[in-house]
């Protein structure tokens, strides 16, 4: 299994149109940040399902020399979105104008990440050039996958009511077939509107009107002032010092401690030579360890009652590593379940590098599509408490918890790498393990993101907290992590459930490595 390898720059994405876009602007003389952009928004248009322009994103941006930027562009509840609003239900919903709470903050970080690279560059490709292949796409049609036919198929009876998501998603009232072209004009028309106004025409400008206007047409609990408010904000990363490195990722109210928690802890024993049957289960245990940290403490950055970097200092990942019984799985309770995301990351010739995540929550979000846009919103705020004495009690103007944390890390030799994936709980978790295989046990790159995975948590369409497997597994690992006491399901030999992983790797002599998951649609594209 073999890597892409360049020496002017590389993009990886899990869909290969997103790839290309990038690598289009990087062959122009754009930076990383602006192929991201691209690539951020073909990938809107072409993976509909994972992502869009109402969801929020995550930047991790490693300069070739100094410290790693990170922009939090994801957006808070609205004001509307009042604990006296929900009370007639137990639990804010997860579909439907009720579930789409929170402003929607990606475009917000496309601006800023512009903003940085033009000074960074000093220069900056037309805002329309960029925009280009997604307007194309959105206009002119693109290939269904299978990925987005499954999803509308199997979501249909749930979401086929809700304001605007037939019309959008639907051809003549069925699920479209993967293969067949699928044009969304209404969303070709807003990118123009964007290429035109500017990306803050989302939050105060003409667009954020008409917004507003299809929010209260719709019933969402979002005003014309909250969209003005917002503004994507640039962050210092989480930290931790390694064994073979620093590794990075995204500070509250994402879940990145519980990433870097799971590496910290699993550096105290040797997992070099560690096979299968321990690397699983030794993951799977630091897993259990950071997801109550993660439990504990994770919430909007102003409501956070400790310190998350003190978490990460080595004797507290000590003390939590002597929890771990290699013989014993330990009990724990549930995870905060799946959601469908799209890391993607972008190295360019300067060195510059870019791990990125932007999501809607569940697939197809809300379901709500705002009328006249093709924007269908996320349903982040889902994750918010109805509970007032819960760490993630909903307030208005609060931020929710994302499970979204991109990954970066530069080694001890000199390598820069940034690496990510889809999937919730799964995130963390294939992080560890792409982590594990390549830079401790010495995997390739594209072996370390190809060989089979694990997920402990649930899946779409399961109530399970199981240790889930995929059947490429050997029956004696299985039988050792049975032995231990974790409760397994045994999935596809390539199971989208996984994630879709990947990864770009800068090495000192200059070239330039991506692998991507095979699990997606996806292609690791470089020069």
């Amino acid at each position: 299994m073999q890597s892409n390898v360049s020496t002017r720059g590389m993009a990886v994405a899990p869909h290969h149109l997103a790839s290309q876009s990038a690598l289009a602007i990087l062959r122009e003389g754009g930076s990383a940040l602006e192929a991201m952009v691209a690539a951020a928004a073909t990938i809107a248009v072409v993976y509909p399902h994972m992502n869009g322009l109402g969801g929020d994103g995550f930047w991790l941006i490693v300069p070739p020399e100094g410290e790693p930027v990170a922009i939090d562009a994801s957006g808070a509840a609205g004001s509307l979105a009042t604990p006296e609003a929900y009370r007639d239900v137990s639990q804010i919903p997860h579909r439907g104008p009720r579930a789409a709470l929170t402003v929607a903050g990606t475009v917000s970080g496309w601006d800023d990440a512009l903003s940085l690279s033009q000074s960074l560059t000093g220069r900056a490709l037309p805002l329309r050039r960029l925009l280009a292949d997604a307007i194309g796409y959105a206009e002119n049609g693109m290939p269904v996958t299978a990925s987005q036919a499954n999803a509308t198929a199997d979501k249909l009876a749930e979401l086929r009511d809700l304001p605007g998501f037939a019309e959008t998603w639907l051809v003549e009232g069925v699920a479209p077939l993967a293969g067949s072209r699928f044009r969304q004009p209404a969303l070709a028309s807003t990118l123009k509107r964007l290429a035109d106004e500017g990306l803050d025409s989302f939050y105060r400008g003409p667009l954020a009107e008409c917004l507003a206007n299809g929010m209260a047409q719709c019933g969402l609990p979002i005003t014309l002032a909250d969209l003005q408010q917002h503004r994507a904000r640039r962050t210092t990363p989480l930290r931790l010092q390694h064994t073979h490195g620093e590794v990075w990722n995204l500070a509250p109210p994402t879940q990145g401690l519980v990433s870097l928690a799971i590496l910290g802890i699993t550096d105290r024993p040797d997992m070099a030579d560690a096979d299968d049957a321990t690397t699983v289960h030794r993951i799977v245990e630091a897993t259990k360890l950071a997801f109550g940290l993660r439990d504990a403490h994770i919430t909007d950055p102003r409501h956070l009652n400790t310190d998350i970097q003190r978490l990460l200092e080595p004797d507290a990942l000590s003390a939590l590593s002597r929890h771990i019984d290699d013989r014993q799985a330990a009990p724990w309770g549930t995870g905060k379940g799946p959601g469908d995301t799209v890391w993607m990351g972008v190295v360019d010739e300067s060195g510059l590098a870019v791990s990125f995540i932007q999501s809607i929550y569940h697939e197809f979000g809300s379901g709500v599509v705002l009328p006249d846009t093709g924007i269908v919103w996320q349903n982040r705020g889902a994750s918010f408490s109805l509970d007032p004495a819960h760490l993630l009690a909903l307030s208005p103007g609060k931020q929710p918890f994302h499970t979204l944390n991109p990954a970066a890390a530069r080694l001890s030799d000199g390598r820069v790498m940034v690496y990510g994936s889809m999937g919730g709980d799964g995130q963390p978790q294939t992080q560890a393990a792409l982590f594990t295989r390549y830079v401790i046990q010495g995997a390739p790159l594209q072996e370390s993101i190809s060989r089979p995975r694990w997920l402990l948590g649930r899946t779409w369409g399961q109530s399970s907290d199981s240790l889930k497997l995929e059947g490429r597994f050997s029956p004696q690992t299985v039988a050792r992590l049975r032995e231990a006491g974790h409760e397994i399901d045994i999935l596809t030999d390539f199971s989208e459930a996984m994630g879709h992983a990947g990864a770009i790797v800068l090495h000192p002599n200059g070239l330039i490595e991506g692998a991507f998951d095979p699990r997606s649609n996806g292609s690791a594209a470089g020069f």
